[in-house]
């Protein structure tokens, strides 16, 4: 029972570090960058560097976390012909969106930046960020939804 809580907690600590960071830099950083608020590409660079390795240690943990609550709480049977099994393969696909958006952006934004360039890069990368921005919402509703039981309500 306390593996479950301890998996669990972590699980939701990390999602939310990962998917406000995301939020932060698409709605904050990057329109900044775009818009000419910085003069520098330095700070950019260690942001856009942060971000990346929060997002990476943060997909890890979530696999490895997720993995365990799924294989304690979960068969095969479970996941597919319940509605908490179906939010969370659901989850499984807006959580490789949410990876695979923060790595394009961040490409695109680091490939820039390591050019000495600002506006462009923040141009290229902000739809990629704040459509995982979205995603990352998404997945907090889905995580909601599973942790209160939500479809035993319904």
């Amino acid at each position: 029972m306390i593996d479950t809580f301890l998996a669990q907690t972590t699980h939701l600590l990390f999602a939310a570090i990962w998917a406000g960071s995301v939020f932060y830099v698409a709605f904050v950083v990057v329109p900044l960058a775009r818009d000419g608020a910085f003069n520098t590409t330095k700070p950019l660079e260690r942001i856009a560097g942060r971000l990346t390795t929060i997002s990476r240690v943060s997909a890890l943990v979530l696999l490895l976390t997720g993995g365990h609550l799924a294989g304690t709480r979960y068969t095969a049977d479970r996941l597919v012909g319940s509605t908490n099994g179906q939010l969370v393969i659901a989850m499984v696909v807006l959580w490789l969106a949410f990876a695979g958006l923060v790595e394009v952006g961040s490409k695109r934004f680091e490939a820039g930046l390591n050019g000495k360039k600002l506006r462009e890069p923040a141009a290229d990368a902000l739809p990629f960020y704040r459509a995982a921005a979205v995603v990352g919402l998404a997945l907090l509703v889905v995580a909601g939804a599973i942790t209160t039981n939500l479809s035993a309500a319904l």
